[in-house]
Order: C-alpha cells, then structure tokens, then sequence
C-alpha cells in the first residue's frame, strides 16, 4: 500500500501528523512551491523568500532522512501551479492508495483538500494538527454555548492542562497574569541586543534571485535576508531570545522606539507558524530560564501567554467561526486603505515609521501592528477586508488562522465583541507614552484641534461618536462617552470638521 503525504509551507516539521507511520519502502511526499499560495495575495518579497528557502530546505532535510520526496520548484517548466494538479501529476505516474495531510492552517486550502476524494477517487486522511496544543474540536468544547469568549479564561485552562507554571495547583506567583507590569516605555538611548541573523547560503541565494525575477512589482525589500530558514537555525534563534531578550521582554513589550524594530521581543513567530519550532519547546525552554536562572517572572508569563494562551486561542476563534467570519464588519466600514500603508508617504511619523519597517523585515512588533496601523485602520473606518489583506501580505509570520482574529477582532472590532471586549482605539496620548514616534512628527500630540494637532487625537473621538450606538452600552466605554458628552457642542463640531478635512485628504 502506497500513501501519499502532501507537506503545506507551514507544516515543516519532521514530527508533523502527516508523517506518522511513514513507509520509507512505499510511501512518498509532496512539497511544492504553488502559484496560488504564492499569490493569492501580492506577499511581500522577503514572505515568499522566507516560505520558500525553509520549504526547500525541509526537502533537503527529508531527503537526507530516507523519505522519497517531490518537491516541485516554482521555476519548473511542469510546475501546474496548483496542489491538486502537482497531486494528479504524482498518480498518473505511480500507484497511490490513499492521500494523507495534516489539517491545512487556512479554510481556503482546507476546502481545497476536501474536494480530492472525489477529484481523484482516492480516500483522503486529514489529520489533526499535532504543532499546535489544544484541537478544533477541543476548542469548540470549551467554547460551548458561550456568548462572548475571554482569553484570559482560556489561559488559565491552558495553563493548568500543561502544567506551566504551576505549584500545588497555582499559578506561580499567586497571580496567573502579569500584564500591567508589562506596559513600561524605553528611554531612547537603550541599547538593545542584536537579533538572530543568519548567513545566506546557496539556497536562499537562489530563491532570492527567484522571488526578484518573478515577483518584483510585490511589496517590501528582500535583502537583507537573514531569517533561519532550518529548525537547526530557528532553535538557534530562539536560544538567542532567551538568553539575551526574555528577561526584559515583558517590561517592555509595549514599548516603541524610532529605528528599533526588533526591541526585546523574540522575532520568532516566523518559525512557529511554518513549523520549525513547536509551541510547547518554547514554552518549556522559556519556564525552564525562569527556574534555573531566575529570569524576571512579568518577563516569562508575559512571553507563555502570548504563545500557550493567545496564540492558541486566535487559532481556535478562526475554525470556530470560519467561514463567516472574513466576511464580518460589526462598524460597516466602507473606506479604502490609504496609499501609506503601501509607501508609507505620511505625516504621520508613527505610521511612517511603522510601514518603513515592515517594508524592510516583513515584520513590525504586536503594538506597532495593534495600536498604530490597526488602530489607525479602526478610528479611520477602513474596511475589514482591506485591512486584513494588507496584513496577511506583508508580514512573514502571518497565516489567515492567526492574521484574520487579530485583525477582524482584536484591531477591528468587526466582530462585534466576540473576540475583544472592547476595541482597541486611542488618541495619540498612548504612541506618545509608549514611544519617542511623537517628538520628530509633523502633527504636535498635545494639539486637539486643527490643522497641526494629531489625527489620531480627532479621529478617536470621531470614531466613538459615529459609533455611539454600537459601543454605548459597552461597559467598558461608559466612562468615555460620559466625557464625550460633557464637551461643549462647539468641541464636538470641530473634532468632526478635522475629521473629515483628514479623511477626504487621503
């Protein structure tokens, strides 16, 4: 009996589900480098470098492991562009009894996998996805017939599951979450440790030449290109986090400094979400520091939840809701994405900055995405989709089951609530406690009003008062609106004249 496993670009892992039983005699995989998953939305140019060295590399890997592999290269002249055409191609020319994939990460390739039986009179085996820590249908379990969904519950779950963290049945600490010790900015002169970067070698130099030739018009710069792109090389980088960056990770998460994009966060997301690393090494390695070198414990949880509680958590709010939920827009938001975010030409020098970084890294830390574009994107009122197809595009590490909840629910809000308890919107006073982006910017944060206050101090109130009948009753909110209500009528009707002087400008 021949089995043949299809391998996805995120699924990179020897220990993937879909190699479980593996006949080195029989059986046979496939890897291909598809046009459809390289262009169903315009990815910036490090993305598809980044996705396609690690897939060539992973091929290397299960060579040298005895694995009989096709690998199908996007420069081949037989390249069919698709995974089930490259699939049709393997079973005209060899026996194949049965189809075997670990569940697909996006509900677009999951539809995709579902129509094989039929197409090619195979069974098809979709298994479960062991590189993640609680299943679809465990999570749908906890779910239950809840209204609304909190993480931190969710966590605390997680948290007791896994046994991190714990003694005697309690969290470490005698708290479970360290989150407002976690909100501290950085003084400018910092000096921050330099992040993983890892030498090109043939590989990424030819897929470098590959992703120039065929996707030169797509967004962002391709070198520097020093990401891992080997599970040998993402525990390397990982490493690196612990030693050098987790302790002072949670202090300063929040934090926002002009030129420093990587600050103390881990950076390595990119190899989670591909499958070189898997969450509970991370887990175990970070809680493992916080024992044996007593590393800073707002530090250490802060990090965990982020990847056995958040992480987690989006991914089982998008099989949960999907399909549906793409197409949610709680706010009716109808306009367009501004040009900046794709050439970042802004006064603005928090967004400039932002977008300038993620066209250089294919990567921007969660406030610079959550609480400067996205809540940019939110007072605005541009439209979810818009919004999300950007975000999906440009980063590395982004995947529609973990972009698309952050994005729709956590920035947006298009969700209604389901996700968030409240959106996350601000007025400049937050960048300007969080970052130094406020001290070289055109717009002054202290100014309200105007052609020369901050936008984000106008539109801010703007937003809440377009929406007033949505988020009203938002326990969360109702201190807000009292002081929105206790402005003068003359207040209000400036706030909306910049409002829409700003908004009709781009």
């Amino acid at each position: 009996m021949s089995n043949l496993i299809v391998i996805l670009g995120d699924q990179l892992n020897l220990n993937i589900s879909s190699l479980d039983g593996f006949d080195k005699k029989n059986d046979c995989i496939l890897l291909a480098e598809v046009w459809q998953e390289a262009t169903y939305v315009p990815h910036h140019k490090k993305k598809i470098a980044f996705i396609f060295s690690a897939m060539r590399h992973f091929a290397k890997e299960l060579n040298d492991n005895g694995f009989k592999t096709y690998y199908t290269k996007f420069t081949n002249k037989k390249n069919s562009f698709s995974f089930t055409s490259e699939i049709n191609k393997i079973i005209k020319t060899r026996v194949v009894n049965k189809i075997i994939i670990t569940h697909p990460g996006e509900y677009r390739v999951l539809q995709e996998t579902q129509l094989w039986e039929n197409e090619f009179n195979l069974t098809v085996e979709i298994r479960a996805d062991n590189r993640f820590l609680v299943g679809i249908e465990e999570f749908k379990n906890w779910a239950g017939e809840k209204k609304q969904l909190r993480m931190e519950s969710f966590y605390r779950h997680m948290r007791k599951k896994h046994n991190v963290l714990m003694k005697n049945g309690k969290p470490v600490g005698e708290k479970w979450n360290f989150d407002k010790e976690n909100r501290n900015p950085v003084k400018v002169n910092t000096k921050m440790p330099n992040p993983y970067k890892n030498q090109q070698d043939g590989i990424t130099k030819e897929v470098i030449i590959l992703v120039e030739k065929n996707f030169s018009n797509n967004f962002g710069d391709i070198e520097p290109f020093d990401f891992a792109v080997t599970r040998k090389q993402a525990l390397v980088a990982l490493d690196l986090f612990i030693k050098e960056r987790l302790n002072e990770f949670g202090t300063f998460q929040d934090a926002m400094l002009e030129n420093e994009p990587w600050m103390y966060h881990s950076h390595i997301s990119f190899y989670l979400n591909c499958g070189l690393l898997l969450p509970l090494e991370c887990i175990k390695a970070a809680e493992k520091a916080f024992y044996s070198q007593r590393l800073a414990l707002n530090s250490v949880e802060g990090f965990i939840r982020q990847v056995l509680g958040w992480r987690e958590y989006v991914r089982g709010i998008y099989w949960l809701k999907m399909p549906e939920y793409i197409n949610f827009n709680f706010f009716q938001a109808t306009r367009n994405l501004p040009d900046f975010y794709w050439n970042a030409k802004t006064s603005m020098n928090c967004i400039s900055q932002c977008v300038k970084e993620t066209k250089k890294n294919a990567y921007a830390h969660h406030i610079q995405r959550l609480m400067v574009l996205g809540n940019f994107a939110l007072i605005a009122g541009v439209q979810p989709k818009a919004v999300h197809e950007w975000f999906l595009s440009v980063y590395a590490d982004a995947y529609e089951w973990v972009e698309l909840p952050n994005v729709l629910g956590m920035v947006l809000f298009a969700d209604g609530g389901f996700l968030a308890s409240k959106p996350y919107a601000s007025g400049g006073a937050y960048i300007n406690k969080m970052s130094n982006y406020c001290n070289n910017c055109y717009y002054k944060v202290n100014l309200k009003q105007g052609d020369k206050a901050c936008p984000f101090n106008y539109l801010y109130w703007n937003f809440l008062d377009s929406n007033k009948g949505l988020l009203k009753n938002n326990h969360r909110l109702s201190m807000i609106y009292k002081v929105y209500d206790n402005m003068d009528v003359s207040k209000k009707l400036k706030i909306k004249e910049d409002s829409l002087k700003f908004l009709e400008k781009i």
